[in-house]
């Protein structure tokens, strides 16, 4: 019964939030007349779950009571977080205007400008604000500005696979509501953020500087990408490649990626007891997410990668599987629109479960490949993880590779030990020059490979498709069909009990 309440709640508090994410569905009522029907559900579940459990003694009256309970408070928690735009700011898009703000994250370097997320104050009123300026000043977290240009709304636009991105969603995820092109901007004061995100960003960035030293372009992009998940300046052509042989989850920030490497790491700890190898990879992971700059993305991932590889160490899928449900919904009640809205978060959740449940299964088909150097626990996991997001990537980026397994396999064995270099790489480059330069050759050689490889495969003709339409309707039925084999069993069980 514990266990039947657990999940109810759960997966109620999210299909809330799922359906008020989608105007079309949950619509925008006033804030009112949610409040009003969330208290009339509340009592009404209440009574039932009493008149259930003292009267009638029925667990599933109980059950579906709960779950009423948890779906309007899912419902209103994404309500509570979908706040009108404030008017001071609203009354002046179109507008040339100038503000005061300070710069509340790394700025985003990419191939020809860098984005700035400005918090700005005005009459009492505080809003994020997105600027889009020049490479040629060298903006930093904390930096305090004066800017003035045209204020605008963001809007969703259609990408190359003929995918409508929903932009305007993606930046509200983190309280994003406007826009500023090029703006005039002059620096006012340095230092002005958090001491410790500042440290941070500033190993990163002396960390980035000297492994780039050692490690010519293009191969430093990719390796940039891998351990940091650096891939804005990657140029068009270069991100077209990475994404044609469905490889662009090697250079993004998700627990899939981080677990294959904290997995390396344990193994490379194998002559440890088990729990001190567990650690190491545990401690990987932490050091991952700090040379990250403690991003949100990273730290999700992080969660992610840490019970998957507990998962993978101990066998206790099922207790990790719980730990993975309430870690969803906890980010989930932080920040609402990761659900709907954050293909990140998206992916790293579904290749998580891959990573646990799906790859033990599939492993017995892959006895032919060698066992050294983790190379079958690496394919079976990459090809688990691949075939269980198709259908995800499918839906929402219209994009197919059919050469994404071989070119996953050919490239992903190498990519833990990659990693390892760059990290050896940066750190002995702190230290001189001198040190990271043998180390950062041989990544350097590796990273070639990789990239060849990620170019030949790209380079023929039918690489990728294009499916800007795959059905939403498709893609439940299918995921429906994984949930139904992989857990199929344990539901029938859970019903009958």
């Amino acid at each position: 019964m514990r266990d039947k309440i657990f999940h109810v709640v759960c997966f109620g508090f999210l299909l809330g939030v799922l359906l008020r994410s989608f105007p079309a569905l949950g619509g925008t009522p006033p804030k009112a007349v949610v409040f009003f029907l969330v208290c009339l559900l509340t009592v009404i579940s209440l009574a039932l779950i009493l008149f259930f459990s003292l009267v009638s003694k029925n667990k599933w009256g109980i059950i579906i009571s709960v779950f009423i309970l948890a779906f309007s408070f899912g419902i209103f928690r994404f309500h509570l977080a979908d706040v009108p735009a404030p008017s001071v700011f609203e009354s002046q898009v179109g507008q040339k205007v100038s503000f005061l703000g300070e710069i509340v994250d790394e700025p985003n370097i990419k191939e020809n400008n860098q984005q700035l997320t400005v918090l700005v104050t005005s009459r009492g009123w505080t809003s994020k604000i997105l600027l889009s300026a020049g490479l040629e000043t060298d903006y930093r977290y904390g930096d305090s500005i004066e800017f003035s240009g045209i204020l605008k709304k963001p809007g969703n636009f259609i990408t190359d696979t003929g995918k409508e991105f929903d932009y305007i969603n993606y930046l509200r995820k983190d309280g994003i509501l406007y826009v500023m092109s090029y703006p005039k901007i002059e620096v006012i004061s340095q230092g002005n953020g958090n001491v410790v995100k500042s440290a941070l960003f500033s190993v990163k960035e002396k960390f980035l500087e000297k492994m780039n030293f050692a490690i010519p372009a293009p191969e430093n992009l990719l390796m940039g990408g891998l351990i940091l998940g650096e891939k804005s300046s990657f140029d068009q052509s270069m991100r077209q490649s990475f994404v044609d042989t469905g490889t662009i989850h090697i250079v993004a920030l998700s627990g899939y990626n981080v677990t294959i490497v904290a997995e390396w790491v344990m193994k490379l700890f194998g002559f440890l007891p088990k729990n001190l190898g567990i650690g190491a990879g545990i401690s990987a992971i932490l050091l991952f997410v700090l040379m990250t700059g403690g991003s949100s993305t990273a730290i999700r991932a992080g969660v992610m990668a840490t019970l998957a590889l507990i998962a993978r160490a101990t066998g206790r899928n099922y207790d990790v599987a719980r730990a993975l449900i309430l870690a969803g919904v906890f980010m989930v009640l932080l920040n609402p629109f990761l659900l709907a809205f954050d293909v990140s978060f998206q992916l790293s959740f579904i290749a998580t479960v891959a990573v646990i449940f799906l790859a033990p299964r599939i492993e017995k088909y892959f006895l032919w490949v060698p066992e050294r150097f983790g190379l079958r626990d690496i394919v079976s996991v990459t090809t688990a993880a691949y075939i269980f997001v198709l259908p995800f990537i499918l839906y929402k980026m219209g994009n197919l590779s059919l050469v994404a397994l071989p070119a996953n396999i050919l490239v992903l064995p190498f990519i833990p030990f990659t990693m390892m270099l760059g990290f050896l790489t940066g750190f002995l480059g702190l230290l001189h020059y001198v040190f990271a330069v043998p180390v950062g050759l041989v990544s350097y050689l590796i990273l070639h490979y990789e990239l060849g490889v990620i170019g030949l495969f790209s380079r023929l003709p039918f690489a990728a498709f294009s499916f800007p339409n795959f059905p939403l309707f498709l893609t439940i039925v299918i995921y429906a069909y994984f949930i139904y084999r992989l857990f199929g069993r344990s539901i029938k069980d859970s019903f009958s009990s």
